[in-house]
């Protein structure tokens, strides 16, 4: 705890932890789908956003 005595730490399982993360991303990429909706922009084949995926995959 801090000095004025919050929580600055926590400890969990690793696994619990990269579920929070992909929980995340899920969440990151469902807001930007709302928000390409809602833009209007051209719809993208399924095919074309796999692609962009394993390329992403591959660069992490």
């Amino acid at each position: 705890m801090d000095e004025q005595g919050r929580r600055r730490a926590v400890i969990l399982p690793i696994e619990e932890y990269e579920a929070l993360l992909e929980a995340l991303e899920d969440l990151e990429d469902l807001r930007a789908a709302d928000e390409a909706r809602a833009e209007g922009g051209e719809p993208v084949p399924l095919e074309v956003v796999e692609a962009r995926l394993r390329a992403e995959d591959k660069l992490r």
